[in-house]
């Protein structure tokens, strides 16, 4: 590569990492997105609300899960229902035993899940599932949250409460994923930087913006937003559910909302670095609209937007190295936040262009995987387009 080329190339990276960090949202301000630090007003009468936790197989957590949204602390009238999506380990049993325990069987409902039906997602029919199930409720609020996830005491009400005081139809929280082993304090704490990178929470909740987006493992949604875009049936073939439903939302003129929490953290381990790969394969590929140019795109972004810099920094040429140098450094001070927001050690701030490394291998297994028809796997299914 000529001096002139190489110096372009240097200078376009450090431009998209000053655009990056000072142009695209504030997105690795994750302090600014933090829910765990606002106090919302309460309101004066708080609404009825039917939690709906879709479960299969899921053994290993239900009792936490189910524990964790009895111990709520919500002064309105609030219902749980479990919906069991033909799990075959005991998750209905363990989900009532743990009811029972927590003296709220009067207030958690099991029911199992009918045939899925063509061209539904599995987790969207449970949804659906619970949600018919509570009509007879009459909530205000629907709270979709995942079965492997346990939340504080208060997580509900302050939800409701911030909703009220917005205005909002949808408010999503990313649950705390664990980062305990080494590929998880390696690779987790990307995962969330990549994703607010892509859905901006300070875009999200900007009416006028197209972005929307939400975080699954627990959404607040309001019934008569759910009723507006025509019910769960609207978005019944989505592999990526959570964001199409807050698309959804929004299209339709209602206001959303997506926040940060450690008050409500996952369950689910990652042991492997295989385990992550396929988490991030399972719907990377669908993110791309499975469009070979949108992937091709994406393996270049990554590669000049995070292993670029690394490159150009080892470069001897001293008109160089010094703009790769830059970028670089803007690149870890942005994802330090995210880091420390994890409570993993500092160090990994510079280890982001290794992880884009991983996450583009990712993708593309994401992409083989969709061409073989075993894309989107998910608890012995096979959700591919």
């Amino acid at each position: 590569m000529s001096n002139p080329i190489e110096f372009a190339v240097a200078a376009l990276i450090l431009l998209i990492w000053l655009a990056l960090t000072f142009a695209w949202g504030g997105f690795w301000q994750v302090w600014r997105f933090d829910a765990d630090r606002d106090s919302p007003k309460q309101p004066n009468v708080w609404p009825r609300v039917v939690a709906v936790v879709p479960a299969r197989n899921e053994a290993a957590t239900i009792a936490e899960c189910v524990a964790s949204l009895a111990r709520q602390d919500y002064a309105g009238e609030f219902h749980i229902i479990v919906v069991d999506d033909h799990s075959e380990d005991g998750t209905a049993d363990l989900a009532r035993r743990a009811a029972a325990d927590a003296n709220a069987s009067h207030r958690v409902l099991v029911i199992p899940a009918p045939l899925l039906p063509q061209g539904w997602m599995g987790k969207l029919w449970a949804l659906n599932t619970g949600v018919n199930a509570a009509a007879a409720e009459v909530p205000e609020f629907f709270w979709f949250t995942d079965a492997d996830v346990v939340h504080a005491p208060d997580t509900l009400s302050r939800l409701v409460a911030s909703a009220g005081h917005h205005n909002l139809d949808l408010a999503s929280l990313m649950v705390l994923l664990q980062s305990r082993t080494f590929p998880e304090r390696l690779l987790i704490p990307p995962f969330l930087y990549f994703f607010l990178m892509l859905y901006p929470p300070s875009r999200i909740s900007k009416p006028s913006a197209r972005t929307a987006g939400a975080a699954g493992g627990c959404v607040l949604l309001r019934r008569s937003a759910l009723e507006r875009i025509g019910g769960l049936s609207a978005i019944r073939s989505e592999v990526i559910d959570d964001c199409a439903l807050a698309r959804a939302v929004k299209r339709s003129g209602g206001r959303i909302w997506m926040g940060l929490t450690r008050a409500s953290r996952s369950l689910r381990p990652y042991q492997t670095l295989d385990e992550i790969r396929d988490m991030i394969a399972r719907t990377a590929f669908t993110q791309l609209r499975y469009s070979v140019l949108l992937l091709l795109g994406t393996l270049l972004g990554l590669l000049v937007t995070f292993v670029f810099p690394v490159v150009l920094t080892l470069s001897p040429n001293p008109r160089i190295w010094p703009l790769g140098l830059l970028a670089w450094c803007l690149m870890s001070a942005s994802f330090l936040p995210t880091v420390v927001f994890f409570g993993v050690s500092p160090v990994y701030g510079v280890t982001l262009p290794l992880s884009a490394l991983f996450y583009a291998q990712a993708t593309t297994l994401s992409a083989i995987r969709h061409w073989l028809g075993r894309g989107a796997q998910w608890k012995g299914r096979s959700q591919a387009g």
